[in-house]
C-alpha cells in the first residue's frame, strides 16, 4: 500500500528487502495464487524464487550463509507474503520456526549440520506439537520416545503438521520420561528431536509415515499432514540441544515468534482484502454514483484501514521488543490476537463490499475469505491469547495491599 501499514524507523537494508519482496509478490504471486490455490497445487516456481531471494535463510546468522537480519525484518517480508497468497508465508514460517529453535537453543554440531543447508533452502524445515486429541493442551501430549542405547524409540501419532510432505527436517515434540522421575510436571519431560526424512508421503523413512494431504478449507497448497512414528529411531544426537527435558520451553519459544509470524501474516491478508475493497468499491456503480459514493460504504472503509493499521503497529511492536532482547510473549499475544480477529473483520467488509461477486470463485475476495479463518487458530486460539495476556497483565500490575 501506498499509505497504510507504513513502519518507520527502518534501515535502509531493510527497507530494500522489503521493497525487493513487494515486488517479487505484485509479479510473481498475485497474479497466479488464486488459480493455484484453486487447484490446491504446492506452489514450486514461487518457493523457488524465493530461495533464490534468500528467503529460507532471512534471519539465519551470517556465519552460517544466511542474512543475519532482524524478527521485525522477517515480520514485514511475511506480511508482504501473506499479502499476496497466505499459504506461501506458511511454507516460510514452520522453516523459520525451526531455523530459530537451531540457532537459540541447538547445540553446535546441530547449528553446524542443519543451519547452512537451511539458509540456503536445501534443507526445508517444519515442526510438530500437536496431536489428533490434544488441541492447545500442550501438557497432555502422549507421543514418546523410549532411550535403548545410543539411540531414541520414538511412536505415536502427530497432526496438523504444516510442510508434512515437502519438508526435510521435522522438530517433533514428545515425552521422554527417561531422566525425569514419576511424578515430574508434564512440561519438564518433553523432549524435542530433530527428525530428518526424505520429502514426500507415505513412508519417508523407516518408522516414519506422512500419510498425504489434509484436505482443508482454506490454507490451500502448503500440505497439511499428519505425521505417525512406528519404532522411529532417532540417534541421541539429534536431541536438541542435546539434553532431553526442555522440549516443551524450546517449543514455547518457537511460538512466540512464529505469533509474531501469524499476526504479519494476518496485517498482510487484511491489506489485501482492503485494497480488494477500496479498488471495488470506487468500479462499481449503484444509484447512479460508485458505490465508494455512498457514506455506507466510505464508513466501512475507514474501519477497515483503521484495523489494517492498528494490527500493523501492534504486530511491528511486538517484533522489535524480542529483537532487543526482551521478553515479549504479551506483546505478541496481542498482536496475534487483534490482528487475527481483525483480519476476519477486514476480509468480511471487503467481501460484503463485493456484494454477490464476492461470493464468486471468480474474484480474489472468496479465497481471503476462505483463508482468514486459520489466522484464528494457529499459533494459539483466541481464548489461549486472552489466557497468556490476563495472566501477564497480573504479574505487571500485581496488587500491593
Amino acid at each position: 500500500m501506498a499509505r497504510l501499514a507504513q513502519t518507520h524507523g527502518l534501515t535502509d537494508v531493510q527497507q530494500e528487502i522489503v521493497s525487493t519482496v513487494r515486488d517479487f509478490v505484485d509479479k510473481e504471486i498475485i497474479p497466479v495464487a488464486t488459480q493455484l490455490e484453486h487447484k490446491d497445487e504446492y506452489p514450486q516456481d514461487i518457493v523457488d524464487g524465493l530461495k533464490e531471494l534468500g528467503l529460507f535463510g532471512l534471519m539465519i546468522p551470517e556465519e552460517y550463509g544466511g542474512l543475519g537480519e532482524s524478527l521485525l525484518t522477517y515480520a514485514l517480508c511475511v506480511e508482504e507474503i501473506a499479502r499476496g497468497w497466505m499459504s506461501v508465508s506458511g511454507i516460510i514460517n514452520t522453516h523459520f520456526i525451526v531455523a530459530y529453535m537451531l540457532k537459540q537453543h541447538g547445540t553446535q554440531e546441530q547449528r553446524d549440520t542443519f543451519l547452512p543447508r537451511m539458509a540456503a533452502g536445501e534443507v526445508r524445515g517444519a515442526f510438530s506439537m500437536s496431536e489428533p486429541a490434544l488441541g492447545s493442551d500442550v501438557s497432555a501430549i502422549t507421543s514418546k520416545a523410549v532411550k535403548e542405547g545410543e539411540e531414541y524409540v520414538l511412536n505415536g501419532q502427530k497432526m496438523w503438521l504444516t510442510n508434512g510432505g515437502s519438508s526435510t527436517l521435522v522438530a517433533v515434540l514428545v515425552r521422554s520420561d527417561e531422566g525425569h522421575p514419576e511424578g515430574t510436571a508434564p512440561h519438564k519431560s518433553m523432549t524435542t528431536f530433530l527428525v530428518e526424512k526424505e520429502p514426500g508421503f507415505g513412508e519417508v523413512r523407516p518408522g516414519l509415515t506422512i500419510p498425504g494431504k489434509i484436505d482443508k478449507m482454506g490454507y490451500k497448497g502448503v500440505d497439511t499432514t499428519e505425521l505417525i512414528m512406528d519404532g522411529l529411531r532417532v540417534p541421541a544426537n539429534r536431541v536438541l540441544g542435546g539434553t532431553t527435558g526442555r522440549g516443551f520451553y524450546q517449543m514455547m519459544d518457537g511460538v512466540e515468534v512464529g505469533r509474531v509470524n501469524v499476526a504479519a501474516r494476518g496485517c498482510g491478508v487484511a491489506q489485501r482484502a482492503f485494497e480488494l475493497g477500496v479498488a471495488y468499491a470506487q468500479q462499481r456503480h449503484t444509484f447512479g454514483k460508485a458505490i465508494a459514493q455512498h457514506q455506507a460504504i466510505q464508513f466501512k472503509l475507514a474501519e477497515m484501514a483503521t484495523k489494517v493499521e492498528a494490527a500493523h503497529a501492534m504486530m511491528v511492536n511486538a517484533a522489535r521488543k524480542k529483537d532487543s532482547g526482551q521478553r515479549n510473549d504479551l506483546e505478541a499475544g496481542m498482536a496475534k490476537y487483534l490482528a487475527s480477529e481483525y483480519c476476519k473483520e477486514v476480509v468480511e467488509d471487503a467481501f460484503r463490499i463485493h456484494g454477490g461477486y464476492g461470493f464468486s470463485k471468480e474474484y480474489e475476495i472468496e479465497r481471503l475469505y476462505r483463508e482468514a479463518p486459520m489466522l484464528l487458530i494457529g499459533e494459539g486460539t483466541a481464548e489461549i491469547q486472552k489466557m497468556i495476556i490476563g495472566r501477564r497483565l497480573l504479574e505487571e500490575y500485581r496488587f500491593q495491599g
